[in-house]
């Protein structure tokens, strides 16, 4: 599977969504592209759980089902659309956590409790992130394993 969910569904969801000039603009070939990179996106975190099959490239399906989450396919979707609408993680990345700046004299704060969850995670799209964030594991959490 190239990418988590199909044009027609894309097509179907953002139908029913305000603002994708974006999506509704972007040639077949780009709109493939971002659903592409948008599933490498969200394949790059760390999910719960096991791949339905050790050897699948893609992170979804997990554990006995043998279908990709609709919420998953809604995500790929929604970072989809933050692609092609410009949104550039790098650029994103490097303002993370500023919370003021200036010219004259060259002043730039930063607060680390600014980081949002998403952009931190790779995720340029905060409606995608809470798709994904039930599928997560829990990043608190710590797991053991004794190897002798």
């Amino acid at each position: 599977m190239d990418y988590y969910g199909t044009i027609v569904k894309a097509e179907t969801y953002f139908g029913e969504r305000l603002n994708t000039q974006a999506w509704d603009t972007a040639i077949i070939s780009d709109r493939e592209k971002a659903l592409k990179m948008a599933t490498r996106t969200i394949d790059r975190l760390n999910f719960a759980g096991e791949k339905y099959d050790s050897i699948q490239e893609s992170q979804f399906p997990r554990g006995l089902d043998l279908t990709v989450p609709v919420d998953i396919e809604c995500a790929c979707y929604e970072i989809a659309l933050a692609l092609l609408d410009g949104i550039d993680m790098e650029q994103e990345a490097l303002g993370l956590g500023i919370v003021s700046d200036a010219f004259s004299g060259v002043r730039t704060t930063y607060d680390d409790a600014m980081f949002h969850d998403h952009l931190r995670a790779g995720i340029p799209s905060i409606i995608a992130w809470d798709y994904l964030k039930p599928y997560l594991n829990d990043p608190r959490q710590i797991i053991l394993s004794r190897v002798s």
